[in-house]
């Protein structure tokens, strides 16, 4: 009878993007077929409830594209902030990093427990209610505060209107910019920089075990070199960044 090599299983389904409650709200609005799918649909719908608001409040205030110094259709800062996303990317680059682990046998079948258990525990910390309720209330709140001191721009626009006694109030489309689009922008990148936490997390429980290195790998890293490929993964995420900082530096220059 000729003996059979134990079947290794692959590893538990890992995901920085599936869980939470924003993720079962696409779900149940159908904004989201698993895993990923359907990213146009919920670009449409974030362009929908964050900028195509504005452009008609702006349009019915007679500043999109002119009346005041800063025009809606001239406020670069505005249009990239909400015109970003890159969920499908990260879950299939991370996903396939995390299972390389099993795939190349760096973890021991003596540890596939503890590994497992990271896996799942760092699930449910991806999970929490509680954290993204709390990134909700600070993108509302602190969010606000430091938009209005340190973002926003000391001139006559659409979403601020400047009174001949120097006073400053928002006007009703920057009442929406403020409070709703600015919002869910702010939200939607902390829950990034949360998550970036949580890969981090469980790189390093993962670090606390026996892993099975090979100091010959011609990777150089003891066959560790495929996580250096994770930081790909994230690009989108940077790039989305990177576009919202030089929007901002560019309205301020411009105006």
């Amino acid at each position: 009878m000729n003996s059979q090599p134990p079947v290794t299983p692959p590893a538990p389904e890992f995901s920085l993007v599936l869980g939470g409650p924003l993720y079962q709200m696409y779900l149940r609005s159908g904004l989201v077929r698993p895993p990923a799918d359907l990213v146009e649909r919920r670009i449409l719908a974030f362009i929908v409830v964050a900028w195509l608001p504005l452009a008609v409040l702006t349009l019915a205030g007679g500043s999109a594209f002119g009346g005041v110094q800063l025009p809606f259709a001239a406020d670069l800062g505005a249009h990239v902030r909400l015109l970003i996303a890159a969920e499908l990317i990260v879950h299939q680059r991370v996903q396939a990093t995390v299972s390389q682990f099993i795939d190349r046998g760096i973890i021991a079948p003596a540890d596939r427990a503890k590994f497992d258990a990271i896996i799942a525990s760092v699930m449910r910390l991806r999970n929490s209610a509680t954290i993204e309720i709390a990134l909700a209330v600070a993108s509302i709140t602190f969010g606000y505060w430091v938009w209005r001191t340190h973002m926003s721009l000391p001139v006559d626009s659409w979403y601020i209107a400047i009174d001949p006694a120097g006073g400053e109030s928002l006007t009703a489309a920057g009442w929406w910019y403020a409070f709703v689009s600015l919002s869910l922008f702010r939200f939607v990148l902390l829950r990034w920089y949360f998550r970036l936490i949580v890969w981090y997390v469980f790189l390093w429980r993962v670090s606390r075990l026996p892993l099975r290195l090979n100091p010959l790998h011609p990777d150089r890293a003891g066959g560790l070199g495929f996580i250096g490929n994770s930081v790909f993964a994230f690009l989108p995420v940077l790039f989305a960044q990177i576009a919202v900082l030089a929007g901002v530096i560019g309205s301020k220059i411009l105006h």
